[in-house]
């Protein structure tokens, strides 16, 4: 059994965060460029693709450093450094940080319902705005989903009982397999976790699959894109920054899975799953909210 001393491990000087913050720099600062240049409008648009080159160095220097940092901090639980208060540190930090991706959602979130509640019905002539609708846009209707812009840019809403709603139900079912996952660790049945957790990451790639689909049939089929006016915009950026969420949530699994199978995780010492499920479920309720906003609303 694995015991938490009492004394708090000071661990020695890292370069890791040092190299986090510059990873993370070029990282938006490449995107940025990146963007700006294949956007076909500003003073950098079409001059080159050296903001794709700064925005690769960043990504690949961020997954060195998840990689060469999380082995170093794998080390120090695995030799039992970890005292009562280390842990106390680290369940604090998940839920602030958890905390801060709420805040990043709901700053999209008040977007969408920015744009449906005011910013459309002020096109259509609501409030005080009838003047600027019949000077500027008198043919237009105000309608959510805005499948026809101001400007006459035509396209289709996605349906929510297709592939969304399949994909609900692969999410909702992924975190009851991490949940049963999370009890048989704590109960000590290794192979039912094993089982589990495996079933979780199969269902979570499944999920990662399926929008890809999705998002091959928005762009050729129904001429959903991120050019579509704002119901285009809003719809791939709140579901873009999701999957890209149910990626990292993913990945988090797979390095979970990768552990346990090594026998790393025990009973009573397993926070890192813990942090993971955490992560895990927070994806799957954000989704439920999306698929109300975004798909069925």
């Amino acid at each position: 059994m694995a015991e938490k001393t009492n004394n708090y491990y000071v661990p020695e000087q890292s370069p890791w965060p040092f190299i986090t913050a510059a990873a993370l720099f070029f990282v938006a600062f490449g995107a940025a460029n990146f963007i700006q240049q294949n956007s076909g409008s500003g003073i950098a648009a079409n001059e080159g693709t050296w903001g794709g080159y700064v925005l690769a160095l960043g990504l690949i220097g961020v997954v060195v450093m998840m990689f060469a940092w999380f082995r170093d901090t794998i080390k120090e639980s695995l030799a039992h450094k970890n005292s009562q208060q280390m842990d106390r540190s680290y369940r604090m930090g998940m839920v602030w940080f958890i905390f801060s991706e709420v805040m990043f959602f709901a700053a999209f979130f008040g977007a969408l319902f920015y744009v449906r509640i005011l910013a459309v019905p002020w096109l259509g002539g609501a409030g005080a705005e009838e003047m600027t609708h019949e000077l500027l846009w008198p043919n237009f209707q105000a309608m959510w989903p805005l499948t026809t812009t101001p400007d006459g840019t035509t396209t289709q809403a996605m349906p929510p009982w297709g592939l969304p709603f399949i994909n609900t139900i692969i999410l909702v079912t992924s975190s009851i397999t991490l949940t049963i996952a999370h009890h048989a660790l704590v109960a000590g049945q290794r192979n039912k976790l094993l089982i589990n957790l495996f079933l979780t990451l199969v269902l979570g790639f499944i999920f990662l699959g399926l929008q890809v689909e999705e998002y091959i049939h928005a762009y050729q089929e129904m001429g959903l894109t991120l050019d579509a006016g704002i119901y285009g915009s809003t719809f791939f950026m709140l579901t873009g920054f999701h999957g890209m969420h149910v990626t990292i949530g993913a990945i988090m699994l797979t390095v979970m899975f990768l552990r346990s199978l090594k026998g790393h995780l025990t009973p009573d010492n397993h926070f890192a799953f813990e942090a993971a499920a955490w992560y895990w479920h927070f994806v799957d309720v954000v989704w439920l909210f999306l698929f109300v906003s975004v798909y069925w609303l």
